[in-house]
């Protein structure tokens, strides 16, 4: 369960400061922001780095669900885990992009 919770939060986090990020470059409400292409890539960059450190060593880190589809056809994953790891990783996007879009 620890590992589910784990890979929830990752994706989340993921969706919330990647997605985050170009909501903001987008936004004409906003003005000017300054994130460009690059301040997107960062934050994705950053996500990525900062989830791996908190939640690698708990679930591996796969915060994606086609990494997990990659780790389970290479056989280093069972089906009943690939199921677990990808219905909390739809869910934590999916509490990630409504946070976004509030």
């Amino acid at each position: 369960m620890k590992k589910y919770l784990a890979e929830l939060i990752g994706t989340f986090s993921l969706v919330l400061f990647g997605c985050g990020a170009a909501v903001i470059a987008g936004s004409s409400q906003v003005g000017p922001s300054g994130v460009g292409l690059l301040g997107i890539s960062i934050a994705f960059g950053f996500a990525v780095v900062a989830m791996a450190y908190a939640i690698g060593g708990i679930s591996g880190c796969h915060i994606n669900p086609a990494v997990t589809v990659g780790v389970l056809v290479a056989g280093r994953m069972s089906s009943k885990d690939a199921v677990g790891y990808i219905i909390s990783q739809l869910i934590g996007a999916t509490l990630g992009a409504g946070v976004c879009s509030s």
